[in-house]
C-alpha cells in the first residue's frame, strides 16, 4: 500500500511543459493532453487576461516554473555557472514517450493495427535560450493493399520480401522549438504549424489542421500590442519525394494584434513566392499587401485578413474573420459573380462555464463556427506553384476552396486529483464541398463566372470523444458516425 501511495504521489507531481503555447497535434505526436488548445480557448472565454490568438507563441512561465514542473521527470538536471548575479542557469529534462493506436473505418479506407510509436520529449533552457523537441518513430500494420499516409506526410512501406521481416509502414516525425528571449521579443526556429485568429476549427489564414513546416519567427509584445513575423519553408507537391519539391515555395507572413480588455482586433497578411525569395519581406513593418505589387504576379500570391473577438461577461466569446485573397473592386466583391473576387469569411461563438464538483474543477462549454470559402481561394496560376498550401493541404481553412462548413462541439472536462482529468466531447460537422472548377487548391486560377457549392451534397459527421489523462498515462478514443465512419483509439505513456 505504501509503494502504491509513493507511486501515486510521484506521478501526481509530473507536469510536462513546453517553451511555447502551441497548436494541437491532431494527426500524430500526440502526448497525454487531449485538445489542449480547446481548453486554452476556454480559459480565454471565462478568464480576464488579455486575449491573444497567435499560436505558437512564447510561454512566459516556462523558465520560471521549470524546476517545479520538471524535477521529477525521468531525466532532470539543473545547474549554474558562476555565482550570485553573474550566475548563468541552465536545466534540461527528458521523458520517454510510448503510444499504441488503433485506427479504422470507411473514412480512411484502411485499418491500422497495431500502430506503435516511441520517442523522446526533451525540453530545457540556458539563460535566455529555451527549447523543446518531441521526436518519434512510428511502425504501423495496414490492412489496405496500397497503404496511404494517415497524417499526409512521407512514409516508407516495408515488405517481408524486401528483407524487412514483415509487411508494415514506418516513418519518423518531430516538432521542435528553439527560442532566444528578451524582455519584449522572442526569436525562434521551429517545426510546427501556425494558427492565427480567434477561431478553433475554421481559421482562414493559418489553421492548426495544416501539416507542419519549418519556420523562423519573431514574436514581439508591447503590452496590449502583439506583432508576429514568420518565414516558412513549404513543399510544393503532396508527395514529399516528388521532383516538384526541388522547387522552392517560400512563405512570409505578419500578424498584428491589439488586445484591449475584452476586445481583440487582429490583422494577418501572407505572401508566398515560388522559386523566388525576398528576405526583406520578413521585416515586421513591411506591409506585404503593398509590397506584393513590386514582384512578378506570376510567381507570388498574397492575401490579407481581419479578425475580431469580443468576450462578454467572462462567459461568451463572439468572433469573426474576413479573408481577402483577391478582388477586382469592392463593388465586384459585393456582386460576387466572377472568380477574380476570391474571399472567405468565418463567424463563431464559444461559451464556457467553470464550476466545482466537490473540490474538483468542472469546465463546461460549447463552440460553434460557420465558414464560407469562395471558389479559387488559396489557388494560383497553372504555370506557377504559389498556392497557399503545404504538401497539398491548405495553410488556412482545412475544407479548402468552394466550401461551406458548420462545426459545433459540446465539451466538458472534470479535473481529478493531481493532473488527472476526464474529457468528454461531441463534435458535429455539416460540410458542403463544391465539385466545379475552383474547388481544389491545385486548380489553376482563371477568370470565369463562379458557382458556390453548386449542387454540392451535404456531408454530415457526428464524433463523440472520450479521454482520460493521468500523470503518466492517457487513454483517448473517438468514433465517427454517418458520413465519416471511423474509430480512433490511443493509449499513451510518458514519464
Amino acid at each position: 500500500m505504501k509503494l502504491l501511495l509513493v507511486c501515486l504521489l510521484f506521478f501526481a507531481s509530473l507536469v510536462f511543459s513546453q517553451s511555447v503555447v502551441g497548436t494541437e497535434r491532431n494527426r500524430n505526436l500526440r502526448t497525454l493532453d487531449n485538445l489542449p488548445m480547446l481548453l486554452d480557448y476556454h480559459r480565454h472565454t471565462v478568464g480576464e487576461s488579455l486575449q491573444f490568438f497567435t499560436y505558437p507563441r512564447r510561454n512566459v512561465s516556462f523558465v520560471r516554473d521549470f524546476t517545479d514542473k520538471e524535477r521529477n521527470a525521468l531525466v532532470y538536471y539543473a545547474d549554474s555557472i558562476g555565482t550570485g548575479n553573474d550566475a548563468h542557469r541552465f536545466a534540461i529534462a527528458a521523458s520517454p514517450v510510448l503510444g499504441l493506436d488503433y485506427r479504422g473505418g470507411e473514412a480512411i479506407g484502411d485499418t491500422i493495427w497495431p500502430g506503435v510509436d516511441g520517442g523522446l520529449y526533451l525540453r530545457g533552457y540556458a539563460d535566455s535560450l529555451d527549447f523543446d523537441l518531441d521526436a518519434r518513430i512510428y511502425a504501423e500494420k495496414h490492412s489496405a493493399e496500397k497503404p496511404k499516409s494517415f497524417d499526409g506526410e512521407v512514409f516508407d512501406v516495408q515488405t517481408e520480401e524486401g528483407n524487412a521481416g514483415a509487411d508494415y509502414v514506418s516513418y519518423a516525425r518531430y516538432r521542435a522549438h528553439l527560442g532566444l528571449n528578451y524582455a519584449w521579443v522572442r526569436v525562434s526556429l521551429a517545426r510546427d504549424v501556425l494558427h492565427w485568429g480567434p477561431g478553433y476549427y475554421n481559421n482562414l489564414t493559418f489553421n492548426q489542421f495544416a501539416l507542419p513546416y519549418n519556420m523562423v519567427n519573431v514574436d514581439i509584445t508591447f503590452g496590449p500590442l502583439h506583432v508576429y513575423s514568420v518565414y516558412g519553408d513549404l513543399r510544393v507537391n503532396s508527395w514529399s519525394y516528388s521532383p516538384d519539391n526541388l522547387n522552392d515555395r517560400n512563405l512570409y507572413a505578419h500578424r498584428y494584434e491589439l488586445a484591449l480588455g475584452d476586445f481583440t482586433v487582429g490583422m494577418s497578411e501572407i505572401q508566398i513566392l515560388y522559386n523566388e525569395n525576398k528576405p526583406w519581406l520578413f521585416v515586421p513593418v513591411v506591409p506585404l499587401f503593398i509590397e506584393k505589387g513590386n514582384y512578378s504576379e506570376r510567381v507570388n500570391n498574397g492575401a490579407l485578413a481581419f479578425d475580431m473577438n469580443y468576450r462578454l461577461l467572462n462567459a461568451v466569446r463572439l468572433y469573426g474573420e474576413f479573408f481577402l485573397d483577391d478582388m477586382e473592386s469592392p463593388m465586384a466583391v459585393y456582386e460576387n459573380e466572377y472568380s477574380n473576387n476570391r474571399w472567405a469569411a468565418m463567424l463563431g461563438m464559444q461559451a464556457g462555464f467553470d464550476t466545482h464538483v466537490g473540490k474538483r474543477l468542472l469546465q463546461l462549454g460549447t463552440i460553434a463556427e460557420i465558414a464560407r470559402v469562395e471558389p479559387y481561394t488559396y489557388c494560383h496560376y497553372d504555370s506557377a506553384r504559389a498556392q497557399m498550401a503545404h504538401l497539398g493541404k491548405p495553410l488556412g481553412n482545412p475544407n479548402g476552396p468552394n466550401s461551406l462548413a458548420v462545426d459545433w462541439t459540446l465539451y466538458g472536462q472534470l479535473n481529478l486529483s493531481g493532473l488527472s482529468n476526464v474529457f468528454v466531447g461531441l463534435h458535429q460537422k455539416w460540410l458542403w464541398k463544391g465539385t466545379d472548377e475552383g474547388s481544389s487548391i491545385d486548380d489553376p486560377y482563371k477568370t470565369v463566372p463562379k458557382r458556390f457549392v453548386h449542387n454540392a451534397p451535404l456531408h454530415y459527421s457526428l464524433l463523440p470523444m472520450l479521454s482520460y489523462r493521468g500523470s503518466h498515462v492517457a487513454v483517448m478514443g473517438e468514433y465517427g458516425f454517418f458520413d465519416d465512419k471511423y474509430v480512433n483509439v490511443r493509449i499513451a505513456f510518458m514519464m
